[in-house]
């Protein structure tokens, strides 16, 4: 009798994002993930309980690759200087604009799920720390965070898109420059202290 294949929730997952690639978000479920593995749907609910898990899931790994290129966090590559936060957030960006292109269908969740798993809640509380080293009251940051990573989020999945297929290379780029200097700018009043130095230790270890 031959052995069942063994699975995890790694690969699950990324026969998930498969699927949302191939077929579109509404091709996801417990059934088409089963059956591109080769095992029976209940082979899976030891690792994911049902399609939402597996559509937040799809969010955790779409956010992982957006991470890639981003410094982990307590890293100062890339963080030099009091506006360095600024560097790490355009990076998110372009990573994010990089995702919408490779995973245009499956990236729209980013935009309508939560952040539901811990995978997922890390990166939230990875912009909340940038914040707070930009000098954001802690009042402030939980907002901030929506509004810049919706806005980011928004701009990539519109440059993926056919809404901006006509214009010329390089204004995308230009466009992500200018949503820097309106980051820059845009939480200047909801600073209450100067934006801290990377190697401050006084936001190490926080957690949201």
């Amino acid at each position: 009798m031959p052995r069942p294949k063994m699975i995890d929730r790694t690969a699950i997952l990324r026969t998930a994002l498969e699927i949302a690639d191939d077929d579109g978000v509404t091709g996801v479920s417990m059934h088409a993930v089963a059956r591109r593995l080769g095992v029976t749907p209940m082979a899976l609910y030891r690792h994911v309980g049902n399609k939402a898990d597996l559509l937040d899931g799809i969010v955790e790994r779409l956010l992982a690759e957006i991470m890639q290129g981003v410094p982990p966090p307590g890293e100062t590559a890339g963080l030099q200087g009091p506006e360095g936060w600024v560097d790490a957030l355009m990076a998110m960006a372009r990573g994010a604009r990089a995702v919408a292109r490779r995973h245009p269908a499956a990236f729209a969740l980013l935009l309508s799920r939560p952040a539901a798993t811990a995978g997922a809640r890390q990166v939230r509380a990875y912009v909340h720390d940038l914040l707070r080293r930009a000098g954001v009251g802690a009042e402030h940051v939980p907002r901030l965070e929506r509004i810049l990573t919706t806005a980011a989020l928004g701009m990539a999945a519109g440059g993926a898109s056919e809404r901006f297929a006509h214009h010329p290379p390089g204004v995308l780029d230009d466009d992500f420059r200018a949503l820097a200097t309106f980051v820059t700018a845009g939480i200047e009043p909801f600073r209450s202290r100067p934006a801290a130095e990377p190697d401050d230790a006084s936001d190490r270890g926080r957690d949201d």
